[in-house]
């Protein structure tokens, strides 16, 4: 069995592929740059147990960051409590089977070209990947699969809890959709502006991203952890995959096991 790690900002995603690449197992942890392997590895023993599945079952691993501060505790983890040297996606011999055309390819994102990787393997292209993140993500991969650059604009729960921080009178609220664009106090105004603000944003950059393109037609796949939430009401998203960025760890380990 495979362990596939995705590292994000806010949370850690552990997921566990049978030799089908079904996945058997799945389960999310904070982000804590404190926390060592003995930690993070006696939590999840407990919940392999769960799932009737023994450490010893797993036999390789790979680890996807944009928190290099967690490296080294994951790796820990993969080698002492399930006896295999886990792949790193950035290693260099690490084929992602795509061509990263931007300035600096090594600034990219392990999480975007993961999602770039599984995006296309599934969907073809052209597309555009939105992420649902710490930070909102706008990927293009073009038709060829290449990795062509994209957007990066601050979380929709970072930007309320920035408005809540820096307005005193600003309540810190969960998000939603809410009834109606005109709302009538504070909390439905705040929901208003930010819901129906990101949607705005997301329709908006697609079509410029789409003008740059030059294409007549691009799809837009959604993940992360508002996707569905935002999927719903945004028309320029044709589909939510909730799953994109474990599919693409776990492509990536098969091509680079053979």
């Amino acid at each position: 069995m495979l362990l596939a790690i995705d590292s994000g900002n806010t949370n850690i995603v552990f997921a566990i592929f049978d030799e089908g690449g079904a996945v058997k197992g799945e389960w999310r942890s904070s982000t804590d740059t404190n926390r060592t392997a003995d930690e993070f590895g006696v939590w999840l023993e407990q919940l392999l147990k769960i799932e009737n599945i023994s450490r010893t079952d797993i036999n390789a691993a790979i680890i996807a960051t944009v928190v290099p501060a967690t490296l080294f505790a994951l790796k820990n983890l993969c080698t002492k409590y399930f006896n295999c040297d886990p792949m790193v996606v950035g290693d260099e011999g690490v084929d992602l089977g795509l061509d990263v055309q931007i300035e600096k390819p090594n600034e990219a994102g392990a999480d975007r070209l993961v999602n770039a990787v599984a995006a296309h393997e599934t969907y073809g292209g052209p597309l555009i990947v939105i992420d649902f993140g710490t930070a909102t993500t706008f990927d293009v991969i073009g038709s060829d699969g290449s990795y062509q650059g994209g957007a990066i604009a601050p979380g929709i729960n970072l930007s309320m809890e920035a408005l809540h921080l820096a307005a005193a009178q600003l309540p810190c609220i969960e998000v939603k959709r809410p009834d109606t664009v005109i709302g009538k106090n504070t909390v439905d105004s705040m929901l208003s502006g930010t819901f129906w603000g990101y949607i705005g944003m997301i329709e908006g950059l697609v079509v410029r991203i789409q003008q740059e393109m030059r294409v007549d037609k691009v799809r837009v796949i959604s993940t992360g952890g508002l996707a569905l939430l935002f999927s719903e009401y945004c028309d320029v998203i044709e589909i939510a995959d909730g799953d994109l960025t474990l599919r693409g760890l776990l492509s990536i380990h098969r091509r680079n096991s053979k």
